[in-house]
């Protein structure tokens, strides 16, 4: 069917990944709104409840991911490729998600002791669940894409646009292709997808001189500078990929670092 069903397909992924999100997101800010107070007890009663969700999101994102890709490759090569099933271990950042998900309390008592009134400091806790819980439904899609596209035979792909607003980050790093061996770099609220690129060889560095060019014109329009060489400051500050010690790769800003085991203090 070629390029049309290929659309319907990205599509149809689209719809379920985007409506699994929403679910997602609706149920963990929602338990975190109705909780009386946000101490330990109810950190607690708070990580019970939701932690198995997030946990199922996760499998599905994997599941719907398997089965895109498995359907994808399937029209592209005109073979069979059946989804055989990923396995996503729990803890997909290499940390007990009952600790992940404590972190929103421990920033809202850290908002506190700064001086942050009650109102605030809960607003910090809230906008980091939502960053962890967005995060981590997109690493479960990277994971389950990696096992999936290995699995065909693909040895590169492309990072493909969401349908709606997408960042500088992600639209510079989508003209460039990625080899399946490496996680496809991510940033807190990406909606990105990887997608092979199923060519008989390399194909090259920049697969998409077009929108390269576009994403170029824009920053001269709007900095009054673009250097492709990557000489302009304002430009090439932020398109670079740090390696988290938690998340893996991360699209980020220049000099921006991440801790990791080996940052730990010894006791």
């Amino acid at each position: 069917m070629g390029e049309a069903l290929q659309a319907a397909l990205t599509d149809r992924y689209d719809v379920l990944t985007g409506a699994l999100r929403d679910r997602l997101l609706t149920f963990v800010l929602g338990a975190f709104d109705g909780l009386g107070d946000y101490r330990d007890a109810a950190a607690a009663e708070f990580v019970n409840q939701v932690v198995p969700v997030v946990l199922g999101a996760q499998q599905q994102m994997g599941a719907v991911t398997d089965a895109y890709l498995s359907a994808l490759v399937s029209d592209m090569t005109g073979q069979s490729a059946a989804p055989a099933g990923v396995q996503l271990p729990e803890a997909l950042r290499g940390t007990p998600p009952a600790q992940v998900y404590e972190r929103p309390f421990v920033q809202a008592r850290t908002a506190l002791s700064r001086g942050h009134d009650l109102a605030d400091a809960v607003s910090q806790g809230r906008n980091r669940l939502l960053s962890i819980t967005e995060t981590d439904l997109q690493l479960a899609r990277t994971h389950a894409a990696q096992q999936s596209m290995k699995r065909t035979g693909a040895k590169f792909f492309r990072r493909r646009l969401s349908g709606g607003k997408n960042c500088a980050l992600c639209t510079i790093a989508s003209t460039q292709r990625y080899r399946v061996e490496n996680l496809m770099p991510i940033h807190p609220g990406c909606h990105c997808k990887p997608e092979p690129l199923l060519t008989g060889k390399d194909p090259g560095q920049i697969i998409d001189e077009g929108l390269l060019k576009q994403a170029h014109d824009a920053i001269a329009r709007d900095l009054g500078e673009s250097d492709r060489g990557g000489r302009a400051p304002d430009y090439r500050q932020i398109i670079i990929t740090r390696e988290h010690g938690e998340i893996g790769p991360l699209l980020a800003v220049r000099r921006q670092n991440f801790t990791g085991p080996e940052d730990i203090p010894a006791a």
